[in-house]
């Protein structure tokens, strides 16, 4: 029998053990949402109901995975009837079984996003009109959004309904599904094929929703169409962290599931496992502002624990400091991996300084939610050409560089270049030496290379390399139809230089461009672990979701940041759902938060000043602890960290 008095909290408890009807779980931030759903599936395997009767659904693989071991290492066996799945490959179970009843073949295909783009593109010049007038990845957007129902078309869409209609009939012509046709079309097959739908009701009588708060309204009616017969579903979810409106996600099919399900039962999980009082209350307070919300109240066993720490830095990069110097401050004095810290952003531009202060830092550190600054494609094109400077004889640095910008070296030469390495024995720069034709791109690379192995003025002669090359013309060219994209990457590049120029002063050219390379390289690699413990998370708020950290940072908490002005200029309402992406940060949490909002923000080339986040003013006063009252260090602690900076200069003279 599974023990779920003892294992379970009362309310954990109540919903592992009610399997008949309908439920609506009400689970709050850090409440053991998983494990509910782990103990309910087995309790219900323990109960007699067959594992092929149940229908779990989530939205991540890893999510699915965990789910599906949690529960047979609960019940003990092997369950390979059990059907914990995303919602997209339940689809893809349904469509292999019955897509035939639409006239589709078995062995269909699943386009993706570079599928469908280059899908549109060839529907295009079927029709006769040049592809190159089209912004092909926004208009593969419109038609997910029509095809899912989250837009309908209007005087501004309606000229490319004749694309959307032959792209349609060239997917079925080609036997193939775009990924919405992975929920459009079993939900089509349901209902147009009444038997088919019936198979399946019969089939999965027992049906469990997680994340239920980020479900689109399409995703909603699949579910809805299987359990409108039986009745037996449980949909777990909190309304306070539904932040994916923008890619469908409607908190309202709460609302809508209350009234399709008259009968549900709610049960709320409000007892925290992850964060202290402190943070609980603060969240609390936080999310009371929302109207439109399930009331709840989060409460913990854990203690108090530390006030939140608030501080305003004169600006970005000071900001990247101090959460630098905090890591290692706390690394030293409690002894805790990087993979303690996360630090959490509104949006994925913000990560530029803090990046350059962890690199600075010697932290190891892994970007999800968005890309690494220097995993860019501009900005890993201009290390190439530094790698390839100091180095010439790095051929994948060389072949990455060697036509961008373009050159007029095709394929074809590119192969043969190669084969007279080989048959040389020789590096592909040195193949290139003994041609005439690319005297010009040696002897550029011969030049630069004295100059930045001088270890004098490197981002000035990175600046003048970039102009040499003439990387804005590439820029130019390669998105003619998006001016606003090319200067976005230069200004990157620009910032690449800035970056060098500040790390070139602070080591006031004691250490080489080879130095600063490999920081790069080893602070960027991408192997999971660190001898020292992991890595430091540095990701979007929205990427932070489902995860936990001993200590948050919470940067660039001002008005315009978060709530976003984008968000409010397209609608004043987006206030709650900024409201609530602040709660899901917060409530990352489990021991520390510090939250950082700074007086000034270097926007393009200007200084703007900053405005606290509105936010900030819904914490209450005595639970936060600014930087004017923070405790001076301790003699002791004061001793520790100088130790620790003077072993990092130790290292750098080895």
């Amino acid at each position: 029998m599974i023990d779920l008095e003892h294992k379970l909290n009362p309310q954990q408890a109540l919903t592992a053990r009610e399997t008949e009807g309908a439920f609506l779980v009400i689970a709050g931030a850090g409440s053991g949402k998983t494990r509910t759903i782990t103990y309910r599936i087995a309790n219900m395997l323990d109960s007699g109901i067959p594992q092929s009767a149940i229908l779990a659904l989530t939205f991540t693989n890893k999510a699915a995975r965990e789910m599906a071991d949690r529960v047979k290492d609960l019940v003990g066996r092997k369950l390979p009837m059990l059907t914990i799945s995303t919602f997209h490959a339940f689809g893809v179970k349904v469509l292999r079984e019955s897509i035939a009843h639409l006239g589709f073949k078995e062995n269909f295909s699943i386009y993706d996003q570079t599928d469908k783009m280059a899908l549109i593109k060839e529907t295009a010049r079927s029709l006769k009109i040049d592809p190159a007038e089209l912004n092909l990845y926004d208009l593969a957007n419109l038609f997910s959004d029509i095809k899912t129902g989250r837009e309908r078309w209007d005087a501004d869409t309606s000229l490319y309904r004749p694309i959307y209609a032959e792209y349609n009939e060239l997917l079925k012509l080609y036997n193939a599904v775009d990924f919405d046709d992975l929920i459009v079309l079993p939900i089509k097959l349901f209902k147009e094929k009444p038997e088919v739908l019936e198979k399946y009701r019969k089939r999965y009588r027992y049906i469990m929703v997680d994340e239920f708060q980020d479900t689109s309204r399409i995703q909603y009616d699949l579910v809805y169409l299987l359990a409108k017969e039986s009745r037996n579903i449980c949909v777990v979810g909190d309304d306070d962290q539904s932040i994916y409106s923008w890619r469908g996600a409607n908190y309202e099919n709460i609302v809508q599931f209350e009234k399709d399900f008259p009968e549900v039962k709610e049960i709320k999980l409000e007892q925290n496992y992850r964060s202290t009082g402190t943070i609980l209350d603060a969240a609390n307070s936080i999310i009371a502002h929302n109207t439109k919300r399930k009331k709840k109240n989060l409460w913990s066993k854990s203690g108090e624990g530390n006030p939140i720490e608030l501080s305003y830095p004169d600006n970005e990069i000071k900001e990247a400091q101090f959460i630098a110097e905090t890591i290692t401050l706390l690394r030293i004095q409690e002894g805790l991996p990087y993979d303690s810290f996360g630090i959490l952003v509104r949006t994925n531009s913000l990560t530029t300084a803090i990046e350059d202060a962890l690199l600075m830092e010697g932290i190891p550190y892994a970007v999800s939610g968005g890309q690494s600054f220097f995993q860019r494609k501009e900005i890993k094109d201009i290390i190439a050409y530094l790698r390839v400077i100091t180095n010439p004889d790095d051929d994948i640095s060389l072949l990455r560089i060697i036509n961008t910008p373009r050159r007029g070296i095709g394929k074809k030469a590119l192969e043969q270049i190669t084969e007279l390495g080989k048959k040389e024995k020789c590096s592909v720069f040195e193949a290139l030496k003994k041609l005439d034709k690319y005297e010009d791109f040696v002897n550029m690379i011969t030049a630069y290379k004295g100059k930045f192995l001088s270890g004098r003025n490197l981002a000035a002669t990175l600046t003048a390399l970039v102009e040499e090359i003439r990387y804005w013309d590439y820029l130019v060219m390669e998105y003619q139809k998006n001016e606003k994209e090319a200067k976005w990457k230069y200004k990157n590049i620009l910032t690449f230089i800035s970056l060098l120029d500040r790390w070139e002063q602070e080591n006031d050219g004691e250490e080489s461009i080879y130095s600063y390379l490999n920081k790069i390289t080893l602070i960027t690699r991408d192997d999971d672990q660190d001898a020292e413990g992991g890595k430091v998370g540095l990701m979007t708020i929205h990427a932070a979701k489902g995860l936990e950290f001993k200590v948050v940072f919470l940067a660039g908490c001002e008005d315009a940041i978060i709530p976003h002005s984008r968000a409010l200029e397209e609608n004043p309402a987006n206030i709650e759902e900024e409201r609530r992406l602040f709660y899901v940060a917060v409530t990352r949490a489990m021991d520390k938060l510090y939250i950082t909002s700074c007086k000034m923000r270097h926007h393009l080339r200007e200084s703007v000043t900053c405005i606290p986040s509105r936010f900030l003013e819904e914490i209450p006063a005595e639970l936060i602890q600014t930087e004017k009252e923070e405790k001076e260090e301790s003699p002791e602690e004061a001793h520790k960290r100088m130790m620790a900076q003077f072993e990092k200069l130790k290292a750098r003279w080895k």
